[in-house]
């Protein structure tokens, strides 16, 4: 494997984005295809930290800053993947639910799902169900995942699950739940299609649901 794809991966874990794209462009240069500097640089570095995240080896700041190698390192490759054409792997729309203001967790979700080269649509917080649909259709997203922080907002997934079923795309999109008071029986109990417990998770399970 190219010695520069190692670098990327390494400086990505230690959050080093301004050396992420120095090598990015180094990469280019050299002559590597976009996809492969996405997916054993970027995304390899990325996959690291989500494993250790899972593990506990590292903590949400270290995942944030990573977060932001990866980010930068993938605006300096876009245009090349793009003219590569190669594809994201689908698009998901995250929001946290009508009522609930926690974004932190869902962030990292976002995040992770970039990671493993997803392309994000981030609704904010406070979102009501039609929000949700609106931005699932306008984006032609295959998947939605909603996040509910509190006992009290928890209830407000369901309205999203029903409206987007009852919807003229409900045999396109997969609807992803996630929060601190969400369970695997509260998922079945709604209809969701995945519950994930954990941000490592919630990628693992939204690249099944988008193959």
């Amino acid at each position: 494997m190219s010695e520069v794809l190692n670098e990327i991966s390494e400086n990505l874990q230690r959050g080093k984005a301004k050396v992420v794209v120095e090598l990015v462009q180094k990469a280019l240069d050299e002559g590597l295809s976009p996809g492969t500097i996405l997916e054993e640089g970027l995304l390899a570095g990325m996959n690291i930290i989500g494993g250790k995240f899972k593990a506990n080896e590292v903590f949400v700041p270290e995942v944030l800053v990573a977060a932001r190698a990866m980010n930068k390192g993938t605006e300096t490759l876009k245009p090349a993947l793009a003219a590569a054409g190669v594809k994201a792997k689908g698009t998901a729309v995250i929001g946290t639910v009508k009522g609930d203001l926690h974004d932190i967790g869902k962030n990292l979700v976002k995040m992770m799902l970039e990671g493993k080269g997803i392309e994000m649509v981030d609704v904010g917080v406070d979102v009501p169900a039609e929000k949700f649909l609106e931005a699932a259709r306008e984006h032609n997203a295959t998947l939605v995942c909603c996040s509910a922080l509190l006992t009290t907002t928890m209830g407000e997934i369901k309205p999203v699950i029903d409206l987007i079923k009852s919807s003229d795309i409900a045999d396109k999109v997969k609807i992803m739940i996630g929060g601190a008071p969400i369970t695997q029986s509260f998922c079945e109990q709604v209809g969701a299609d995945s519950y994930a417990p954990d941000a490592a998770s919630a990628a693992e399970s939204a690249i099944q649901l988008l193959a």
